[in-house]
């Protein structure tokens, strides 16, 4: 290589992530190995030449295409882009790999693998940046971007928190037995009753004295008669928050923490107070007593400060999604019942369904309104008149409140979307028998729901009437893949291939459409396969694993991908908001820089490999 050249080569892999990272002096001993191709159009690298070592491409100009055996496009490469380190790997020798082709005059730089072993062993950090297994590549960077250091309580999960120390009886027990168990024993301020394997009930220290000193019960009588019926559990991987939203909204100093009904620990407002808040639970708190509408709206800014405290904190995407989502909750039950102070009592059963994102608990800034109303068989012309106008003060308070209006009108104040079970039971098994186009629209809005305020029963009946539907015909799969795989994921990011005008005519990757959507999409044919309960996009997939369908390296990947763009999302989002500008999803190739680039197309060839996969799984079904 000449020497004129080197100052070249130094300054241009300096710049890209991870040599960007280390010491000077070992930058310039790498860059003395590396050897320089030219490659003209058409050209075909052979990453396997005999005789050859194996190396890291690093891409100086011009652009490439990487395509798999099969000839399908695997990704597009332009300047700054590097390739070549899935045959670093040994255990990749067999691997059937893939070709890459210039699809311009092309110059590459070559780093020897020999030169890469010795900068991994005097910087292994380095290493996880080249690993062969993208969820690993994917893992690194999001451990570089998030810091484990402290969040604030109320986004851990409550089995950090939650103490071992709860009595745990049956409800033959006595008052003296059970107040023994708990002060002696257990040194417990609760007890938790079972009855026939199941949690009956529960008792505290507190009741013990409300309801038996007080009125000279006597102690021994059965626990059965002064304790708690049915009382309100967590899981351990609930969010802290949750626990404390849930406390506050039933007025309760005691959860149980219950694992597949066994009850593991005790979470307890001591627990909360001993530690330090964060912002978002007094913004519940504020919330479930605000006395208008107009008091709600004002509480705007706080909740896009939670928002941006959570981006700049580093918090994981899922637990953004699931605090933005427990705010969304608490405005739309606290303007229900805003909204029926006004109309008065609701004349029948029925229950606030909401659809999309807040379903899914992946609120963010740009999350808009999808909601519907369940009513009971037995509602009246007259009782849907009033649930009309309970629905138009709901839609417009929340769009006061900065969540906008749906432009789709999928929203409990249009008509169609207010009905009883029975019309709702007939929309699921007509939107299955024939999914053309207008179905295929309406089911895929509510292909996920949760119930927000009412007759939870209601939900539960439908999901069960989507599931038995499915069965019936297995075709609806099909069309879902179908309509899932319409789009690509951009496989190439430069040169404007992928990219879209928006405003002022700047050319924009719209990361939504091009990769979330797509992998919310393939998570919902996964979990309705399964018949998955749950409607988060994790937990679909998490489901899909569980049950064969979806395999643990698939699993690990597409998690991978999608937590690391949601961040991505999150942090474009972020910007527009501290720059006082409108939050979107369009984002400007121009400022990725390479550190972004390399790992967003890990992640979009992650979403277009398991779009392949879902295609041979569901897509031939008859």
């Amino acid at each position: 290589m000449p020497q004129s050249l080197f100052p070249n080569i130094i300054q241009f892999i300096g710049q890209i992530d991870p040599f960007d990272k280390i010491p000077k002096a070992a930058l310039q001993e790498l860059a003395s190995h590396v050897q320089i191709i030219y490659l003209s159009k058409g050209e075909v690298v052979d990453l396997c030449k005999a005789g050859r070592e194996k190396s890291l491409y690093i891409i100086r100009t011009g652009s490439m295409e990487q395509r798999k055996a099969d000839g399908v496009l695997r990704a597009r490469l332009g300047s700054e882009d590097l390739f070549g380190f899935s045959f670093l790997d040994k255990e990749m020798d067999n691997d059937k790999g893939y070709q890459a082709i210039a699809i311009e005059n092309t110059l590459l730089y070559l780093i020897p693998h020999s030169a890469l072993l010795a900068l991994f062993k005097a910087f292994p950090s380095c290493a996880e940046h080249f690993a062969s297994q993208a969820q690993v590549r994917l893992k690194s960077a999001l451990d570089v971007v998030w810091s484990d250091k402290e969040k604030g309580i109320f986004i851990r999960k409550v089995a950090d928190v939650a103490s071992g120390r709860v009595a745990v009886v049956t409800a033959d027990k006595t008052i003296r037995e059970v107040a023994r168990e708990m002060r002696v024993v257990q040194r417990s301020s609760c007890a938790v009753i079972y009855e026939n394997d199941k949690i009956v009930g529960i008792i505290t220290d507190r009741d013990m004295t409300k309801r038996v000193i007080a009125h000279g019960v006597s102690v021994d009588s059965p626990i059965s008669t002064v304790m708690t019926y049915s009382p309100l559990t967590v899981k351990p991987d609930d969010l802290v928050l949750h626990a404390a939203s849930v406390m506050m909204q039933y007025s309760i100093r005691n959860l149980p923490v219950v694992k597949d009904n066994k009850v593991i620990g005790l979470l307890t407002t001591s627990h909360l107070v001993q530690n330090h808040r964060v912002q978002a639970i007094f913004l519940i708190e504020k919330i479930k007593y605000a006395n208008s509408i107009k008091s709600l709206e004002s509480y705007t800014p706080e909740r896009q400060a939670i928002f941006e405290a959570l981006v700049e904190g580093k918090v994981a995407p899922e637990t953004i999604g699931k605090v933005m989502t427990m705010i969304m909750d608490a405005y739309t039950r606290r303007i229900i019942l805003i909204a029926i102070d006004k109309l008065g009592p609701p004349p029948c059963d029925f229950s606030w369904i909401v659809a999309g994102s807040h379903a899914r608990n992946e609120v963010h800034m740009l999350s808009d309104q999808d909601s519907a109303i369940v009513l009971a068989d037995n509602a009246t012309d007259n009782d849907r008149i009033y649930f009309k106008h309970l629905a138009m003060i709901v839609a417009n308070g929340l769009a006061s409140c900065d969540y906008p209006l749906c432009p789709g009108k999928f929203m409990a104040a249009t008509p169609k979307w207010c009905q009883p079970l029975r019309i709702w039971k007939n929309y699921y098994k007509k939107w299955v028998a024939n999914p053309q186009y207008e179905c295929l629209l309406n089911i895929s809005v509510f292909l996920e729901i949760r119930t927000v305020y009412g007759n939870g029963d209601f939900e539960s009946i439908l999901r069960d009437e989507l599931h038995s539907n499915i069965r019936s015909n297995r075709e609806f799969l099909s069309t879902l893949v179908k309509d899932a795989i319409n789009t690509n994921p951009p496989l190439g990011i430069f040169n404007s291939l992928v990219l879209e005008k928006s405003g002022e005519n700047k050319k924009t990757l719209n990361v939504k459409k091009y990769a979330i959507n797509l992998i919310i999409d393939l998570a919902r044919i996964y979990g309705l396969a399964v018949e998955c309960d749950l409607s988060a996009t994790d937990e679909r997939f998490a489901a899909a694993n569980k049950k064969g369908i979806l395999s643990d390296d698939a699993y690990k990947n597409i998690l991978g991908a999608y937590q690391f763009i949601l961040f991505f999302r999150f942090s474009h989002q972020l910007e527009a908001l501290k720059n006082g500008e409108e939050p979107n999803n369009n984002i400007n190739p121009d400022r990725f820089g390479s550190f972004e680039r390399k790992h967003l197309k890990d992640a979009f060839r992650i979403i277009a490999d398991l779009q392949e996969a879902a295609k041979i799984r569901f897509g031939s079904i008859q």
